[in-house]
């Protein structure tokens, strides 16, 4: 009799699993009583995860893709799972292997459910999709122990292989954002410069090559948060993880950088959206020690990505120009209002679009909808709709379409 599901030495969390358990007890017992309590586990696993064709190697494959053993959180830490931990990971996989090319044959009645199984609604986990995709594909129990690790690698484990996006909670640390928007920079008409700049200068840190910190400032609505999140989404397999915090969380950032250090297998970018700082207000202190001159330097796996509609970030008036003014050296006043934006190794400036630039956008995204309007038309509509609005913007053209696709449906029915 092989080793039992709930008796291994790294997937710690399978001894408390209650279908693993369920299945475990069945598979050593001839009591149909208990096979039953097994399904009703299993079934009930299946609805609520997603899981469909072959139903309990499906629901493995769901825990396995999830990380929580002790291979997952070495690779989450340092980068790799050791030697040690590499050999009992195949040594428990001898376990887990047979049953992934199970099909249940317990019950006439039920097994050509269980084996083709169809849910209500599919699993939207992206690592355990391809997991098991991959899985399919291997033909040894160490086959399986180095998919296994190469997994860890691409997605990492827990959470951190869950979701995209997190928020910082300032009781429980790093919280998953479930509902991230799925932008891609595909889906950002214009700006082509910044956006590569934006690739460029990630792309390198995903290398671990020297990268810059970067300030997206210009005119409002021109796609500078979308950019960012869409990193998020495009670099996602290569282990990117976006931070979010507010403005009010600055002074935690030292144990917020102090977290992420610790995941060194995975690289993070905090955002900060709409940043800026009005007069006498001090926040900005802690981010410029944050980002440089600090006692503690940047975690290696974490850059800063701000995004504002100032390109000093600290609000600053003429008068802080003027020889009139009370301090007695104005050089250092106007050097202290630039002091945060020096911070940032590199500037993308976004300029409000051009007239003819906006009425591209909007075709664009008219066009992406299956639409297309004859110039005049859409000259006449868009120029409309930007007098009625606050100018020209990438998110001005977009509330237009939504506006326009949505009378177009109401006049079509």
């Amino acid at each position: 009799m092989g080793k039992k599901l709930t008796q291994l030495l790294l997937f710690r969390d399978f001894a408390q699993d209650a279908v693993l358990k369920a299945y475990d007890e069945a598979e050593n017992s001839n009591d149909k009583k208990k096979w039953h309590i097994f399904f009703e586990e299993l079934i009930s696993k299946g609805e609520s995860l997603g899981l469909s064709g072959r139903l309990f190697p499906a629901y493995i494959v769901y825990l396995l893709a999830g990380g929580n053993n002790m291979a997952a959180d070495n690779i989450q830490r340092g980068g790799h799972a050791g030697k040690s931990v590499g050999k009992l990971l195949e040594m428990d996989m001898e376990a887990i292997y047979p049953v992934l090319l199970k099909e249940i044959k317990k019950s006439e009645n039920i097994d050509e459910i269980l084996n083709n199984y169809e849910p209500a609604c599919e699993s939207a986990f992206e690592a355990y999709k391809e997991l098991r995709c991959t899985l399919e594909c291997i033909d040894s129990a160490a086959g399986a122990a180095q998919c296994l690790l190469n997994h860890y690698k691409k997605f990492g484990s827990g959470e951190l292989a869950r979701y995209r996006a997190f928020c910082w909670h300032n009781n429980t640390g790093l919280m998953g954002i479930e509902y991230f928007e799925k932008i891609r920079m595909s889906d950002l008409v214009g700006y082509e410069k910044q956006k590569k700049m934006l690739r460029s200068n990630t792309q390198v840190f995903l290398e671990n090559r020297p990268a810059n910190n970067i300030l997206l400032a210009g005119a409002r609505g021109t796609g500078k948060s979308s950019g960012v999140k869409a990193l998020a989404n495009e670099f996602y397999k290569k282990n990117l993880r976006l931070v979010q915090i507010t403005r009010d969380q600055i002074k935690v950032m030292p144990e917020i950088m102090k977290k992420l250090r610790c995941l060194a297998g995975y690289k993070f970018i905090i955002f900060l959206d709409d940043l800026s700082f009005n007069e006498g207000e001090t926040e900005y202190k802690y981010l410029k020690s944050v980002i440089e001159g600090g006692v503690s330097a940047m975690p290696q796996n974490v850059l800063l990505y701000a995004t504002s509609n100032r390109r000093h970030l600290i609000k600053e008036t003429w008068r802080d120009r003027e020889d009139t003014q009370e301090e007695l050296y104005r050089n250092d006043s106007v050097n202290e209002s630039i002091s945060l934006s020096d911070r940032f190794g590199l500037i993308i400036n976004y300029d409000a679009p051009s007239q003819d630039e906006y009425l591209s956008i909007i075709d664009s995204y008219l066009k992406k909808a299956g639409v297309e309007l004859e110039k005049k038309e859409l000259r006449l509509e868009g120029l409309r709709w930007e007098m009625t609005h606050s100018g020209r913007s990438g998110r001005i053209a977009r509330q237009f379409v939504n506006w326009y696709l949505g009378q177009k449906n109401k006049d079509d029915d």
